[in-house]
């Protein structure tokens, strides 16, 4: 774990709500890995006092020596407004990588990637690390949104080869279904190795649940509040499985877990 003053390479906007930022760092990017996150702090603002965390999209640039990382990051309250207000050689304060990340067993060819809206932020990382280490070409990703504006990397998945499966809420792009409704579908015709997903609670909570129907091990990365993101302030506590007295904290037991490890 390191703390670092960057410079933001840019900031831009992707979507009504949705920013991509690149951060320059000096030794958080050499350590960081798949489902890891780091908590930021603006620098030059007073206004936001607490750090927020931002899972780690992937490492900047896309080729060659990478040095820094990007966030992909959504505005939803003052700190998020705010640092989409930030300009390319500004600077904010990271303190990371953190957390425990994605586990990628040995021998992998076919595995399912499941995202809903901005849930995608680690998985694209995730993605690129797999492409590395084996062919995606049999290997899916199922995004979904409420919107076709809350629909986002398909792209970056297409160029890996994976198949995309697109769903909407509302209809808008794609399916007009929840996210897990086409996952079932394709878990049930070809069993995948393992699947990953990171999304809304109830999205896990059905990804666990088809995941457990279809004997399937699941890897999930969950989103919480976080005040520290070093286990100290234990606001991200989250119930252990068949153990109501015990918890364990998103922020360093997770935030990726096994499913079956979570209760829901």
């Amino acid at each position: 774990m390191f703390q670092e003053k960057v410079q933001i390479l840019w900031n831009k906007k992707v979507g009504p709500l949705y920013y991509r930022i690149g951060l320059k760092s000096q030794r958080i990017h050499l350590n960081a890995k798949p489902g890891q996150f780091v908590m930021l702090h603006l620098a030059d603002s007073s206004a936001v006092f607490l750090r927020r965390p931002f899972s780690i999209h992937r490492l900047t640039p896309y080729n060659g020596p990478s040095e820094g990382i990007e966030l992909l990051y959504k505005v939803i309250g003052k700190g998020t407004q705010k640092l989409s207000m930030f300009k390319k050689g500004n600077f904010v304060d990271l303190l990371g990588p953190l957390g425990k990340g994605f586990s990628i067993p040995e021998d992998l060819h076919h595995i399912f990637i499941v995202a809903g809206g901005v849930g995608v932020a680690p998985m694209v990382f995730l993605a690129l690390s797999l492409h590395t280490k084996m062919d995606l070409s049999q290997s899916s990703v199922f995004l979904g949104g409420r919107t076709k504006e809350d629909l986002l990397c398909k792209n970056d998945f297409g160029a890996l080869g994976m198949n995309v499966h697109i769903s909407t809420d509302d209809g808008s792009a794609g399916d007009k279904c929840l996210v897990t409704h086409p996952l079932e579908i394709a878990v049930k015709k070809s069993r995948p190795q393992i699947i990953y997903a990171c999304g809304p609670w109830n999205m896990l909570k059905c990804v666990r649940d088809i995941a457990k129907k279809y004997a399937v091990p699941c890897q999930i990365s969950i989103e919480t509040r976080m005040a520290c993101g070093i286990g100290a302030c234990l606001g991200c506590a989250v119930e252990h499985q068949g153990n109501g007295d015990k918890y364990l904290h998103a922020c360093i037991d997770g935030p990726v877990f096994d499913a079956t490890t979570l209760a829901f």
